[in-house]
């Protein structure tokens, strides 16, 4: 029998813990499970596990980009500006029919935020 693997979760780097906690627990509101020693477990409303670990960041626009999916936008952009996120495009129509924003985090990691429907 094949299976197909389920995202289980999603490791971020991070120069600050608090500054990251800042933006995806405090903006986005994932929920935070526990931490300790310089990690941080967040989960997603969904159940995707987002460890974060405070550790020497380099960030690439090549790289993988996270997306989060969320309501209200426009005031998660100006929540996300307020604690050290920047915003790289804003909010706007995509031709695949999304409404999203491409932000950065305080490390400088692209994170997509899209508008849920």
């Amino acid at each position: 029998m094949t299976s197909v693997p389920v995202l289980h979760r999603l490791v971020l780097s991070a120069t600050s813990l608090p500054a990251a906690l800042d933006l995806y627990a405090g903006v986005l509101g994932l929920a935070v499970e526990r931490t300790a020693d310089g990690f941080a477990w967040l989960r997603t409303a969904d159940g995707v596990e987002l460890m974060v670990h405070e550790r020497p960041a380099v960030a690439s626009d090549a790289a993988v980009a996270v997306t989060f999916a969320l309501p209200e936008l426009d005031a998660a952009i100006g929540r996300w500006v307020a604690a050290g996120g920047t915003v790289v495009d804003a909010p706007a129509a995509q031709p695949w029919g999304e409404r999203m924003a491409v932000v950065r985090d305080a490390d400088g990691h692209i994170v997509c935020l899209v508008e849920q429907p």
